[in-house]
């Protein structure tokens, strides 16, 4: 019997783009959409220890900001949310105060159109009546004009109060027909103006381990990473390697851990 010579598939080549052929693997799996927030502590302590006033450490404290924020979006960081002033801080020397807000109305005028070229979306979250009317007309101005910002969401905590903030929603959360905490997070979005979503990352720098009235509904089921390095230091490796240490955490936010029997569990 005379057999028949097998047919060979036909091989459909499909051309590769330029990026395919220089992307890894690594490259082409779906980025993660993390939520890191940033306690930025120990700016005055920094200045001080180098014999500046703790003003110049808010300066260098805002030079770290923006190495952290254009280094975000390519460690997978969606949405970021910086600590620039506390409720609680307007108990230390005006000017000290002052000096944090004239850095931040700088950042604003200088830091909106970049933000726009990089599409970051600029929100501030915190109390506005007590701040001065100038830098309350540059807030509106730098939220209206980034507001399609897509490749990071800037968030930056200025005169906030996690509590305060929490007691603000509730006092609205009576008016809301379905009641869940899935809800109250919304009324609480809206109260802070910048939205409310979970945490994934806490980083706070300067060698205190607290949250400080942070965040706290969002930071329910955060992974927190403490650093004795103080803020003026911190570097977008620092912040790489705190990214790489959440990575290789097993979150799972009160179930078990996947393959582990309900015996050993207990």
């Amino acid at each position: 019997m005379t057999l028949a010579p097998r047919r060979r598939k036909k091989l459909i080549m499909h051309p590769l783009t330029v990026r395919q052929i220089f992307t890894t693997p690594a490259e082409l799996a779906p980025a993660p959409r993390l939520h890191v927030a940033i306690i930025s502590d120990g700016n005055g302590r920094w200045a001080t220890s180098r014999g500046l006033p703790r003003s110049a450490g808010h300066r260098a404290g805002a030079e770290t900001a923006r190495r952290v924020i254009q280094a975000a979006p390519s460690l997978g960081i969606h949405t970021l949310t910086l600590f620039a002033l506390s409720s609680a801080n307007w108990k230390r020397p005006a000017a000290e105060v002052h000096a944090i807000l004239r850095l931040l109305h700088e950042y604003l005028l200088t830091e909106t159109t970049h933000c726009m070229e990089e599409g970051v979306r600029l929100s501030i979250i915190g109390r506005r009546d007590r701040l001065p009317a100038t830098l309350r007309q540059a807030i509106s101005d730098a939220e209206a004009a980034t507001v399609n910002g897509t490749r990071l969401h800037l968030r930056l905590a200025v005169d906030y109060s996690a509590r305060e903030a929490i007691y603000h929603a509730a006092c609205r959360f009576y008016k809301v027909t379905e009641l869940s905490p899935e809800s109250f997070g919304t009324v609480l979005g809206e109260v802070l103006r910048g939205g409310s979503t979970e945490v994934d990352l806490l980083i706070r720098t300067g060698g205190e381990q607290r949250l400080s009235d942070f965040l706290l509904w969002e930071c329910a089921f955060a992974e927190f990473v403490f650093l004795q390095k103080r803020w003026p230091d911190f570097t977008a490796a620092d912040l790489a390697a705190a990214v790489k240490e959440f990575g290789m955490r097993e979150r799972t936010r009160g179930a078990l851990p996947d393959g582990l029997p309900d015996a050993i569990a207990g």
